[in-house]
């Protein structure tokens, strides 16, 4: 039927002659949706024989996910991999979550989950924690090398958290802490009253002093404690476990730290230049946990991690970059920087050229004049020095050069080269 009728038929409410034939041409044969698509997909008679089958594979509408024409995302998808999933699955992260697990909010469902069909539960890659420890092998190996293990890991990681998103709690728990511990550990029995001094600390962060997973000290608490609760004297801090407030501590942030620190802290404040966490209300706390660590030095993380906290441009910035300087990608910051306070600029542990040539010999790679005596002519205030050619963290080019050192970087300087 021409497309002008057509359309004046409908609006008058004529009956649509023609339109059942204009319907047959385009009509599926049966099966069309998803069981025509095996007599060229046919690998897919092995998949629909796996125990776990999409539910849209099963009922063979290959056309819910995939385009069966053209598409504008790999593997003719629909829509991009995260919308596709989400039209069906949208309640996999409910609204306000406390926390998501970064594949989930990547939209990358196929890293855990085969769309198709698995051998495993909900179509898993793989089994229980296998599939988790894929990607968290830091935590795997901590359970794996340790002593006293924590009993709910036999069960798997979901016996405590949630794979895809948590509404309540932080790292995925399925609910917070002490709530979640508390479930398993009954907190009014005398032996849990002894074993913490007469503390009432059923309501306190466990984590605080345990590891969840596992450690090498019974009781599995972190393997590097504070002196006071290695010495059970907690009361170096907190008043007794009968006054009114037995889990307060005695003094705020550096004045409480400082009966036993005071060397290193009266040093720090003695200094030039000071990291701001230090003198923060938070004191100490910005960086150190107060009972126990899984890092040494009592740390709330890895150097690099913790310092990539506040420092996420530093950290960012160098995982962009080509050339990385080893230290940094280590993350041992602490190599180049003071944690609490120094004399020189960024907290630097020595005089920039002395700090570069305690790993580099400088002096021997080049014959270009340094010190007192050679100003940057971009800034009459500061010395040639290694950082006027170099940037410490990582760039795009060779030998960490702020530009391309074939010709880019000589001519910020020598204008003259331009000619």
């Amino acid at each position: 039927m021409d497309r002008a009728l057509l359309l004046l038929a409908l609006a008058l409410g004529w009956p649509a002659v023609g339109r059942a034939a204009d319907d047959e041409a385009y009509r599926l044969k049966p099966g069309a949706k998803g069981r025509v698509c095996l007599t060229c997909h046919s690998e897919f008679a092995e998949v629909l024989g796996r125990p776990s089958v999409h539910t849209p594979v099963k009922a063979g509408d290959c056309s819910d996910c995939h385009d069966p024409h053209a598409a504008d995302h790999a593997d003719l998808l629909a829509d991009a991999p995260e919308k596709v999933c989400l039209a069906c699955h949208g309640g996999v992260v409910p609204a306000g979550a406390k926390s998501v697990h970064r594949v989930v909010g990547e939209g990358a469902c196929a890293r855990c989950h085969d769309p198709h069909a698995s051998g495993h539960p909900n179509q898993l890659l793989k089994a229980g924690a296998d599939l988790c420890l894929g990607c968290h092998g830091d935590v795997g190996k901590a359970i794996e090398t340790a002593r006293f293990r924590h009993a709910p890991v036999s069960r798997g990681c979901l016996a405590c958290h949630d794979p895809h998103a948590s509404g309540t709690a932080p790292f995925l728990l399925k609910k917070s802490v002490p709530g979640l511990c508390v479930a398993c550990h009954r907190t009014d029995l005398p032996a849990f009253t002894a074993a913490h001094l007469g503390y009432p600390v059923g309501k306190s962060n466990c984590g605080s002093c345990h590891d969840p997973h596992g450690s090498s000290v019974p009781g599995i608490l972190r393997a590097n404690p504070h002196a006071p609760m290695a010495g059970e004297t907690c009361d170096a801090c907190h008043p007794g476990p009968d006054a009114a407030a037995p889990l307060a501590t005695k003094r705020q942030g550096v004045d409480l730290c400082r009966d036993c620190h005071s060397d290193v802290l009266d040093e720090a404040l003695s200094r030039n230049r000071i990291h701001w966490p230090v003198v923060d209300r938070r004191g100490c706390l910005n960086c150190h946990e107060p009972h126990a660590a899984r890092v040494a030095g009592l740390l709330s993380g890895a150097p690099g991690d913790l310092c990539g906290g506040c420092h996420r441009d530093a950290v960012e910035r160098q995982a962009k970059s080509r050339v990385k300087h080893p230290p940094v990608q280590k993350g041992e910051c602490g190599a180049c920087h003071e944690p609490h306070a120094g004399n020189e600029v960024h907290l630097l542990t020595k005089p920039e050229g002395e700090l570069c040539g305690a790993c580099h010999d400088w002096a021997r790679h080049s014959a270009h004049p340094m010190g007192a005596k050679a100003i940057d002519p971009r800034d009459r205030n500061l010395e040639v020095g290694c950082g006027s050619c170099h940037r410490s963290h990582g760039t795009p080019f060779k030998a960490l050069s702020h530009f391309d050192p074939d010709r880019e970087l000589c001519v910020q300087c020598h204008e003259g080269l331009k000619r």
